[in-house]
């Protein structure tokens, strides 16, 4: 990455407003857990195995780990039901919609989005997909498909994004946009797809399975799929543990790599890649190890290269993590077989 493209956490979860977004959160957590009731036992959510053991426990939901393909998730979970009702009123959500994408928006396009959207398209040319139509899967503030429209890359962009705030925030900036849960939208007029993308939103579903089958069944034949995802063998969170902050209330599911690419191939996908370019694994620690959350004083090396060495060879290591599969940022790339290629 470009020196000036470098990207900070500060950047993108602006310090002054992240004290406020942390009570929202916690309100958050206070209504899921009043659910507590509601929730079900699930088997892993990639390979569907029910042999698992206890991690941790954090905001009062147990974190296991799959014995089979070392999926980590929250078990038992909410249900279906509840997570809808759970985004539909989150102040959370709605926080992060009204105060932190607005105050980043900037340093996100810059940084996050165009990076992002130069990705997707030169996928796309290594592939040969067709440039017809293009959906996102889960939204958000929209940045993305206003991208993807504004240079034209595609004849038709269209944005899934179930929550309500959220979605209106996409059709202000033009979007065509469809206020539902993928699973639930009826694309029975043939509507078919060249490309899905969804962004980080595979790890906050009930049922990232039945998720994958419906990006399946609206995609072209040959079409693919780009999926991003916090990867559970990376850095921050084999450093961290329960202390990581993607560990949290929201992220139902913890895939790595190979258990990630076994649920695509489950669902009749055709792993074309996995990368792992995520830039910020190093400071995030850091951060945890200069607020004191965190102690490395009986781990030197991480101590020299995260503290005392950390002007010199910061970047250097943040550049290896990426580099060598150990991000905790991940992306998965996959084809649509065809029923000639097996499907499911």
């Amino acid at each position: 990455m470009p020196p000036n493209n470098k990207l900070s956490e500060s950047e993108i979860r602006p310090d002054d407003l992240m004290q406020k977004q942390r009570i929202a959160m916690l309100s958050d957590i206070g209504r899921l857990l009043s659910k507590r009731s509601d929730f079900v036992l699930i088997t892993c959510p990639a390979c569907d195995s029910g042999k698992y053991s206890k991690c941790y426990e954090k905001y009062g939901l147990d974190y296991v780990l799959c014995q089979n393909c070392e999926t980590m998730y929250i078990n038992p979970r909410p249900s279906h039901d509840v997570l809808e009702w759970f985004y539909r009123e989150s102040e959370n959500y709605a926080y992060w919609n009204k105060y932190i994408f607005p105050a980043s928006e900037e340093a996100r396009h810059k940084k996050i989005v165009i990076p992002r959207v130069e990705k997707v398209l030169d996928l796309c040319s290594k592939y040969r997909i067709a440039s017809e139509a293009i959906l996102e899967v889960g939204a958000g503030f929209g940045t993305f498909c206003r991208e993807v429209a504004v240079r034209g890359a595609f004849n038709r962009v269209v944005a899934i994004e179930p929550t309500p705030d959220l979605a209106n925030t996409c059709r202000e900036k033009g979007i065509e946009v469809i206020e539902s849960s993928i699973e639930n939208v009826d694309f029975s007029n043939g509507d078919k797809f060249d490309v899905v993308v969804s962004f980080e939103v595979i790890e906050h579903l009930f049922s990232p399975k039945s998720f994958l089958a419906a990006c399946w069944n609206v995609l072209k034949d040959d079409g693919i799929i780009i999926v991003t995802c916090p990867n559970a063998k990376g850095f921050d969170f084999i450093t961290l543990g329960s202390f990581c902050n993607s560990a949290d209330h929201e992220h139902l599911n913890y895939f790595n790599p190979v258990s990630l690419t076994l649920l695509l191939q489950r669902c009749g996908f055709e792993m074309l890649e996995c990368l792992t370019p995520g830039r910020l694994d190093a400071e995030l620690v850091r951060k945890k190890i200069l607020a004191g959350e965190f102690d490395v004083s009986h781990q030197p090396f991480l101590q020299q290269i995260l503290i005392d060495k950390w002007e010199q060879v910061g970047e250097a290591f943040q550049d290896f993590l990426s580099k060598s599969g150990l991000s905790s940022n991940m992306w998965l790339v996959a084809r649509k077989k065809t029923i000639e290629g097996g499907k499911r």
